[in-house]
């Protein structure tokens, strides 16, 4: 008898919170997702850019991407945060907002609509995409700082999301 081909485990539903909010795009407008995970300590993560990316090259970023051609917000936030770290999205807790930006690349507006998750995986050990970034590390409220680095000045989109969320977050 043939040995059975290994099928790869299901995938879990993700939890969503109630009243969380996922606009809907409009027709030929380009979205991104982005996702802020906190490991217990209370520390946002986020990874380095590579220095040879077209957009916001060796800047600090959150989990996420671009919305695929038929794909909902929340299952581009899955598949941007598995593709990213390896971990899976298990939960999203809060919708963070909308912010729309025109990146240096030619490509025209972008509608970017972040959330606060909790993922499943080893939060010591993400995979990053190496060809893609150069680092990750995990800011808490003092290390906020640091997120500025290589932005444009006034520019500090992702340091101003993270503040936000970590100065939210209950004592």
């Amino acid at each position: 008898m043939p040995e059975e081909a290994e099928r790869p485990a299901p995938r879990q539903a993700v939890i969503v919170d109630d009243g969380v909010e996922v606009p809907a795009p409009g027709d030929g407008e380009v979205w991104a997702v982005g996702a802020v995970i906190l490991n217990p300590r209370g520390e946002a993560f986020a990874q380095r850019r590579g220095p040879d990316r077209r957009l916001f090259p060796d800047a600090w970023d959150i989990v996420g991407g671009h919305v695929e051609p038929g794909e909902t917000l929340l299952e581009a936030l899955a598949r941007e945060v598995e593709e990213e770290t390896g971990w899976r999205l298990a939960r999203v807790r809060r919708f963070l907002g909308t912010v729309t930006w025109t990146g240096d690349d030619g490509a025209g507006v972008r509608h970017e609509a972040d959330y606060l998750v909790e993922v499943d995986g080893n939060l010591d050990a993400p995979a990053l995409e190496w060809s893609k970034h150069s680092g990750y590390a995990w800011f808490g409220p003092g290390d906020l700082p640091r997120l500025k680095a290589n932005c444009p000045p006034g520019d500090y989109l992702i340091h101003d999301l993270l503040e936000k969320v970590l100065r939210e977050l209950p004592s």
